[in-house]
């Protein structure tokens, strides 16, 4: 078909925005979900190896701390993949003792990007992300409450739906905003927007307090929890006695201005 050179110019640029899109599509998407790349001008926290896990992570030197360095958190072969992973199991917190074998990273952050893998490997297997080592994300096997997995943990539905069950890698993709604070008092909550998986499971949930007490986390024991302060913290990973594997872990620091977490 002989078209004039004006429609083939546009039908040409037609097909050039497509192309881009598809581009930018295929760019979103494969920045979030499990195998998921750190973004440019993030920093990897956990590539699979014993040196990073030395290096960049310590025990949390909470109130119920029963374990000593170096880290028990064991590296084992990826159950289900290449490489190699971290598991969860550390003997101090056998019983689901949380906060005696939690794991934090050395380095502290306010505002950011995170992306972390977790593998359940039997059912009811417990564990937790918790942002800025004060906001729990839970991991929790078979719970599909607000206390359940994937869960802002007692603020937020579960979005169960979203997981994909024991013996397989799910994956977190989530940009936080710490609380906001003026002449030290809080003017906003933090704020949290995750996928679980690829999905969309939370879009700008506030986050009022800390859960679990002094054993949870920074803040825990400070007016129920509801005393925030104005302080950064770490990427924290729980050890309760269970076989949960974590692998992929990156974080790329932000500095939201708006109160807003949505990507």
């Amino acid at each position: 078909m002989n078209l004039p050179i004006t429609k083939r110019i546009n039908l040409c640029q037609v097909l050039l925005l497509l192309i881009g899109s598809l581009n930018v599509m295929t760019t979103v998407q494969a920045q979030i979900g499990v195998g998921a790349k750190p973004l440019k001008g993030a920093e990897v926290l956990f590539d699979g190896s014993r040196k990073m896990l030395d290096e960049k992570w310590t025990y949390w030197q909470g109130p119920r701390l029963a374990a000593t360095l170096p880290i028990k958190w064991q590296i084992e072969k990826d159950p289900a993949g290449p490489g190699t992973v971290m598991n969860t199991n550390d003997p101090a917190a056998a019983g689901g003792k949380y906060g005696a074998a939690d794991i934090v990273t050395k380095k502290e952050f306010r505002d950011f990007r995170l992306h972390v893998e977790f593998y359940v490997s039997k059912p009811g297997g417990n564990s937790g992300v918790y942002l800025q080592n004060r906001y729990e994300i839970q991991i929790f096997d078979g719970d599909t409450t607000s206390h359940g997995l994937g869960a802002v943990i007692n603020e937020s539905p579960s979005p169960y739906k979203l997981y994909t069950g024991p013996g397989k890698w799910n994956a977190y993709d989530i940009v936080f905003r710490a609380a906001r604070f003026q002449d030290g008092k809080r003017t906003e909550p933090a704020m949290v927007t995750i996928y679980l998986n690829g999905k969309k499971a939370h879009t700008n949930q506030k986050i009022n307090q800390v859960w679990g007490g002094p054993n949870s986390g920074i803040d825990g024991g400070n007016d129920g929890g509801k005393g925030i302060t104005d302080t950064p913290g770490g990427i924290k990973l729980q050890a309760e006695g269970h076989d949960v594997l974590y692998r992929n872990i990156w974080i790329q620091p932000l500095d939201l201005k708006q109160s807003n977490t949505d990507f």
